[in-house]
């Protein structure tokens, strides 16, 4: 169940993170979990967890990770569109 709920929340950082970046209308749910999963651990990496937390993720640092991911993401596939 922990899994599960793991999912759930890194799709909803996910999404929150393309919402605030406007770049994320066009990710499927896949990618919105992918983006909060990897964003929430990378947001824990170089922020700490602090503020509240939902299935071990620490909610803000997790969000300004997934944005980090989502802009760095979305200018990599920028890139490779122009070449």
């Amino acid at each position: 169940m922990h899994l599960i709920w793991t999912l759930i929340i890194g799709a909803v950082i996910g999404a929150i993170a393309g919402a605030i970046t406007s770049r994320g209308a066009s990710m499927g749910w896949v990618a919105n979990i992918v983006a909060g999963l990897i964003g929430s651990w990378l947001g824990e990496m170089v922020l700490g967890s602090w503020g509240p937390s939902l299935a071990g993720m620490a909610l803000f640092p997790s969000i300004i990770g997934a944005i980090i991911v989502v802009l760095v993401v979305s200018w990599l596939l920028t890139k490779m569109g122009n070449d």
